[in-house]
């Protein structure tokens, strides 16, 4: 049996979508899903490279910039904080605008803080320009949640972890690319106005791309009330501390690797750029896995042990950074990385296997129960994303306040040991411990197929 095809209206809108119709998946809706998701990975990935931007100016930004360690800090500190922000209005520009219209509108937004580096990027100019320029660069951050809010729509449930895991890896990975194409350009001994000359046409490929192939979907349209609610369940907020330890440790040891190895063991800008990408990389490859091994095993399980890894990770990085020994500090970095992706894919299966098994328990079935899971996860995510890269936020600063007090960043990493322990706590206690699952099992004693907690 196939399910009935899309319809469409002018403008590129779908107004009927069932992913849950096994028949409609198989007939059309996984084709179409597909399609979408590749040129949403496309465009997300530009807006990450853009946003990470500055993480790789400042290592263009030798003595005669005239800059600090502490304001170069301060400069990264302040555009991961616009990115987290810009999270929570992209969030209802899908509702508003449609899933296809506003990746047009947010991939062409990335010109203007890309066109401004490059107007800025030289000797003399001010640390205030600098800092408004990139604050300016924030911007970039705010595609993922609008992405992920847009791709949580088109997939059913028992494909979100991989879904929702793609699309933010490929998204993620626009971080070491940029990365690594700063590496070429300060291998070929070209300046900043090199790397930024590559992004500009990129951007407007993604831009062009999106227009073409890209869909809106009707029921996603003008639901901005979603959000309110979404802000209304604890576990909205819940789940965006538990994000703040995985997405927020990527997004602000991203920002930070590159500066740690120049200011505390004495790499050069080009001998730090030969390998701040690993990490990086490595960590947006392995974040799809993370939503594998969650769709398989539940998202909760690979969380909890996951943070049990990062906190181990951590803890090695305490003895490398007092020990001032790279040999052990950069592969153990890597492996927080790694760590980190790992979480990041596992946290976001989570949200909407959990919005579901609220819905099972509060009497819904079948597709009503999947529709509600799909409204209240996709509003979430962008609320949850955009607390999450607040963690980068404080990354950043308490590395700056560590090496101001110390000299090093051995101080940061026990903060975040500690930070790492609770949010195992937090796992183990909400959504793992046996009385939440038991009470959610009971209310769902008459709904089957029953969803726990430990299982999402």
């Amino acid at each position: 049996m196939t399910g009935p095809a899309p319809i469409r209206r002018s403008g590129r809108w779908i107004e009927r979508w069932d992913p849950e119709d096994e028949g409609f998946w198989q007939a059309t809706g996984e084709r179409v899903a597909r399609r979408n998701l590749w040129f949403s990975v496309l465009a997300e990935h530009i807006g990450f490279s853009v946003w990470t931007l500055w993480s790789v100016l400042v290592l263009f930004m030798g003595p005669e910039y005239g800059l600090t360690p502490a304001d170069k800090f301060l400069l990264t500190s302040a555009v991961t904080l616009v990115g987290a922000v810009a999270r929570v209005p992209y969030t209802f520009a899908v509702a508003v605008f449609g899933g296809r219209n506003w990746t047009i509108i947010s991939a062409s937004l990335l010109l203007v803080p890309s066109a401004a580096a490059f107007a800025v990027m030289e000797p003399g100019t001010s640390f205030s320009t600098f800092l408004l320029v990139g604050l300016l660069a924030g911007i970039g951050g705010g595609n993922f949640a609008s992405s992920m809010t847009n791709i949580n729509a088109f997939f059913p449930l028992r494909r979100k972890g991989w879904a929702l895991g793609l699309n933010a890896g490929g998204g993620n990975i626009g971080v070491p690319v940029i990365q690594l194409i700063a590496l070429a350009v300060i291998g070929a001994g070209g300046g900043p106005r090199v790397l930024l000359g590559v992004y500009i046409p990129l951007i407007v490929a993604a831009a062009v791309l999106a227009a073409l192939f890209m869909d809106n979907l009707a029921s996603v349209k003008n639901d901005t009330g979603a959000a309110l609610d979404a802000a209304k369940e604890r576990h909205t907020w819940i789940m965006s501390f538990l994000y703040v330890g995985t997405f927020g440790s990527f997004i602000g040891y991203s920002f930070a690797f590159g500066q740690v190895l120049t200011n505390q063991f004495g790499r050069t800008p080009l001998q730090a750029a030969y390998l701040t990408f690993i990490g990086p990389l490595l960590g947006s490859l392995v974040r799809p896995v993370g939503g594998r091994l969650a769709d398989r095993y539940g998202g909760a399980r690979i969380t909890l042990w996951n943070y049990v890894g990062m906190a181990a990770a951590t803890a090695v990085l305490v003895v490398a950074s007092t020990a001032k020994s790279p040999a052990l500090f950069v592969p153990v970095f890597v492996v927080l990385f790694v760590l980190s992706g790992l979480g990041n894919g596992s946290t976001y299966k989570m949200i909407p296997g959990i919005f579901q098994a609220k819905a099972l328990a509060g009497g819904l079935t079948g597709e009503a129960a999947a529709a509600h899971g799909r409204r209240l996860s996709g509003a979430s995510m962008g609320l949850i994303g955009a607390v999450g890269a607040l963690g980068g936020v404080g990354i950043n600063l308490a590395f700056r306040q560590s090496f101001l007090s110390y000299g090093s960043g051995s101080g940061a990493f026990v903060a975040f040991l500690v930070f790492y322990g609770v949010c195992f706590a937090v796992t183990w206690a909400v959504y793992l411990r046996r009385p939440a699952t038991r009470a959610v099992s009971t209310l769902t004693a008459e709904t089957k197929p029953l969803l726990s907690y430990a299982e999402v």
